[in-house]
């Protein structure tokens, strides 16, 4: 990773970001109401996380992204456990029920 310092000349910087602190997410579809019109299905697994979709609808990516947000920097929901949220799609008459579970 590169910056500037205080010059303005170019120098490496060491990445603050460790693997640790960076978990992956796998997203299991548990159920669908009506027709996923993104294709999602009953028992697709997908993995996710803050830097990457996995391949879930934009739409509901986009809808969950502040819960995943919380998880992947270790808060926690006082409703929920640290590791685990079940979430639905936005798409009320199509609803996709989607388990998120951090992977250790």
């Amino acid at each position: 990773m590169t910056g500037r310092d205080q010059t303005g000349r170019l120098v490496e910087e060491e990445s603050t970001m460790t693997e640790k602190a960076m978990p992956s997410f796998k997203a299991e579809v548990l159920d669908v109401k009506g027709e996923c019109h993104a294709g999602h299905k009953k028992g697709d697994v997908l993995s996710i996380s803050c830097y990457d979709s996995g391949g879930l609808c934009g739409f509901f990516y986009h809808d969950i992204f502040p819960s995943l947000s919380v998880m992947q920097f270790g808060g926690k929901y006082p409703w929920a456990s640290q590791d685990e949220l079940v979430l639905e799609c936005p798409d009320r008459g199509n609803a996709v029920t989607l388990k998120v579970v951090r992977e250790r």
